[in-house]
């Protein structure tokens, strides 16, 4: 110490400013590479339906679908629970939020499908569906009923496609703009991606397109599907997924798992494609990675084990759905595909048991690390920890599995708190 009792240093103060200097810009880089998680909302599925099948009462059938599927199968709390093997003390919360769940809003997320899902058709035919899809979209958002997210899944930029794909996101766009503007909640989705210049591209397309009807720079994003060995590991040998989300330029908003088509890519022969393989979950490790901190999201893919037949059957296909839903929600991917309205009852059990049999114990630790727990804690965690916890939470209520009152309950904390801890932006820092 110093006679006037300050701490003695060795180092001048122009050593610590000279390291801030040269250390300016890659704080800046880092800070745009990495700006954490957008603080919005995160659909739990993503439901594809062909262009040509989709119409206005798309969503509304489903949850009626998927509604009739579990009064005949599973016409209770107790009888859901036996066939998905839930606790008993979750068997009616987690039912009883099924069923309104299919009432109110039983797709989050619907992406009109101008790819795989409805193949090639002549230009005329492209043309007139892809304006159809833009009075789809409009009229759900007139009407009510519209899912929270929407959107549609173009074709990719490989050469013998590009140009239809090109002209189907205009038609749908350009539809959308002349008929009240684009809605919020509105998804891009561009497949089989299997070059950082292809995103480039989508990314200039949207910015082209922006500019072109004099909408803000940045207001349309996309979904980047990983679906080619090459979007994962290019011919040069490096990992090509965080090459992607940089030529996205800020617009690319999630990645999302193609199963079949990455699984056939790398010889997966067709009774062994299935999200739990290990290529799968190679493929998805490389995209947690490169997405981790950037703002961008992550969605498995899906199955296709439709639940239909015999009751047998349909519980079978549920067990087996179930499983791999409850899986991928362990392994951070916290949204997948559903393919079949069948899908969707189980979804929902499977992210609502995921939330709520985890909520007391992690109300209870972030409590102990903010001091509400009224006694010591049982486990000491970290900053980073805390945020786990309460983006846990905070997921939960996003999609109805928790309520605020009985999250502040065992927690003393409030949504805003909750948010703080996990790092998410305020409402008001989002807009």
């Amino acid at each position: 110490m110093t006679e006037d009792g300050t701490a003695a240093t060795s180092l001048a103060e122009s050593v610590s400013a000279d390291i801030a200097a040269r250390l300016a810009p890659v704080d800046a880089e880092l800070a745009r590479r990495y700006p954490g998680e957008p603080g919005t909302r995160q659909p739990v599925h993503t439901v594809y339906v062909p262009a040509d099948a989709v119409t206005p009462g798309t969503v509304r059938a489903w949850g009626e679908q998927a509604r009739d599927l579990l009064d005949e199968h599973a016409p209770d709390a107790a009888s859901l629970a036996a066939v998905l093997g839930l606790r008993e003390d979750l068997a009616a919360p987690v039912y009883e939020r099924v069923r309104a769940k299919l009432e109110r809003e039983p797709v989050e997320d619907l992406r009109i499908d101008f790819e795989d899902g409805y193949g090639i058709r002549s230009d005329a035919e492209e043309d007139a569906a892809a304006a159809a899809a833009a009075r789809v979209v409009r009229a759900g958002h007139e009407e009510g009923g519209a899912p929270p997210y929407t959107g549609i899944r173009m074709k990719c930029m490989e050469a013998g496609v590009r140009e239809r794909g090109i002209r189907t996101l205009d038609i749908f766009l350009t539809g959308l703009l002349e008929t009240g503007g684009l809605p919020d909640g509105l998804v891009l989705t561009l497949p089989k991606v299997s070059h950082p210049e292809q995103v480039a591209a989508m990314a200039r397309l949207c910015g082209e397109f922006e500019a072109a009807r004099g909408l803000p720079a940045g207001r349309l994003g996309f979904e980047i599907q990983i679906e080619t060995t090459q979007s994962v590991l290019g011919a040069d040998g490096r990992a090509t997924v965080a090459l992607m989300i940089d030529a996205a330029g800020g617009r690319a908003t999630s990645l999302h798992y193609g199963t079949f088509d990455y699984s056939a890519a790398c010889g997966v022969s067709a009774a062994h494609q299935a999200m739990d393989h290990p290529v799968a979950d190679h493929a998805k490790a490389v995209m947690q990675t490169a997405a981790a901190g950037t703002g961008v999201r992550l969605s498995d893919g899906s199955t296709n084990i439709v639940p239909s037949g015999t009751r047998e059957q349909v519980h079978e296909a549920w067990r087996h759905h179930h499983a791999l839903v409850r899986r991928s929600l362990a392994r951070a991917y916290y949204q997948g595909w559903d393919m079949h309205p069948g899908h969707l009852p189980t979804r929902y059990a499977a992210v609502y048991a995921f939330y709520r049999e985890g909520m007391e114990r992690a109300a209870a630790r972030l409590a102990a690390y903010t001091g509400n727990a009224g006694a010591d804690a049982a486990v000491m965690d970290e900053p980073a920890t805390a945020r786990a916890l309460s983006g846990y939470l905070m997921r939960g209520l996003d999609c109805g599995a928790l309520s605020p009152g009985e999250v502040a309950r065992h927690s003393g904390l409030t949504r805003a708190d909750l948010g703080h801890f996990a790092g998410r932006p305020t409402e008001a820092e989002v807009n």
